[in-house]
């Protein structure tokens, strides 16, 4: 029994991939949770539209500043230029002073400010408001406390996109996206791990179909399956939910695809780096579901992230994809708004095809 366990020890620390999984996940998964799972403001983009330029209002924007929650991003001169820095994702808020803001406040003893939020996230949008509104009270309170008669900032809220607030704008691009990565990645490494554990894969490498013939074989299946799934999430969030498609439903739809061949691609490339059916779902588990769920922005905010994840942030796939979708369906802007994201999900594709073919030239060399 002894010589056993001893062999059973041996056997799991002489597998590499094996000790990963078993030490590495559980670390890995505690640091994401405990930095990334977050309700906090911290260095949120926004921008000030400030029509007074007075000592009042520009007072209240030392203090919104000052406050670490926020960032500046932008200065805007016109209530025009709002809806277009909105559309450029850069900003989740603009905190508006109408004109003459700190002569009303002591002539008339009353004035409005106006915050405007990115309510495509909800939940974000609301924290937003809520922070800079204590803000503004605060101030109000230590400044005018012994005015007489009392002064008063009005604050008026105005949520962009999704004025009701409501929760499935935020849940179906995130839902689209975790599906079409757990159906396209997920189960094309299983499917191309099985090959290989039943020997059937060496078969392929012999025959007289090329690596990229193969490739396109396997996952042509899955890209269809894939689309169909996008297509029944798009239809029910249309027709259960009430979820608009405010931009091209063509556009929407090419860039699923997009999507799609990007995460089997990334799962081909699993696959091969794996032996074994369950190797690869643990791998696609650990490097595809957790991060994508966690680091895509589709529950938690990136910006209130600590700066590393923010950075690691930038190599996940379905945080692109998520800001395509939020953009087409919901603010209805088109490509020039998410060519970026574009280039980078077809650079990502073009990657993972790449170290998929080379691999399978040197099984087959």
């Amino acid at each position: 029994m002894k010589g056993f366990i001893i062999k059973e020890f041996l056997h799991i620390f002489r597998d590499l991939r094996t000790m990963l999984i078993l030490f590495g996940m559980p670390v890995v998964q505690v640091l994401l949770f405990g930095f990334a799972i977050t309700n906090e403001i911290n260095h949120a983009s926004i921008a000030i539209l400030d029509q007074a330029k007075d000592e009042t209002s520009m007072k209240i924007t030392d203090k919104i500043l000052s406050s670490g929650y926020f960032d500046l991003n932008a200065v805007l001169t016109h209530p025009d230029q709002i809806e277009a820095a909105f559309g450029k994702g850069e900003i989740k808020e603009v905190i508006v002073f109408e004109p003459g803001f700190g002569r009303k406040l002591e002539k008339e003893g009353k004035a409005n400010l106006q915050i405007i939020t990115d309510a495509s996230d909800p939940n974000t949008a609301n924290l937003l408001f809520n922070y800079t509104a204590g803000i503004v009270r605060d101030y109000s309170r230590e400044m005018m406390e012994n005015k007489k008669p009392p002064m008063q900032i009005s604050i008026e809220s105005t949520m962009m996109y999704n004025p009701e607030l409501k929760g499935v704008f935020m849940f179906v691009p995130g839902t689209i996206t975790i599906l079409l990565m757990l159906v396209s990645a997920m189960m094309t490494s299983i499917s191309i791990a099985r090959e290989k554990e039943l020997g059937t894969m060496e078969v392929l490498l012999v025959s007289p179909l090329k690596p990229f013939q193969i490739i396109v074989g396997k996952v042509l299946p899955y890209i269809l399956l894939s689309f169909t799934n996008a297509v029944v999430i798009l239809v029910l969030a249309f027709t259960v939910f009430g979820m608009p498609i405010n931009g091209s439903l063509i556009l929407l739809l090419l860039q699923s695809i997009l999507f799609i061949v990007m995460a089997l691609s990334m799962g081909i490339f699993i696959s091969t780096v794996s032996q074994t059916q369950q190797q690869a779902m643990l791998l696609s588990m650990f490097v595809l579901m957790l991060p994508t769920i966690l680091l895509s922005g589709f529950i938690f905010p990136i910006e209130n992230m600590p700066l590393p994840l923010q950075i690691l942030s930038n190599i996940m796939p379905s945080k692109w994809f998520i800001i395509i979708v939020k953009s087409i369906m919901i603010k209805g802007l088109g490509i020039g708004y998410v060519w970026k994201e574009t280039l980078i999900l077809v650079g990502m594709t073009l990657f993972f095809v790449g170290l998929s073919v080379k691999k399978f030239n040197i099984r087959l060399g």
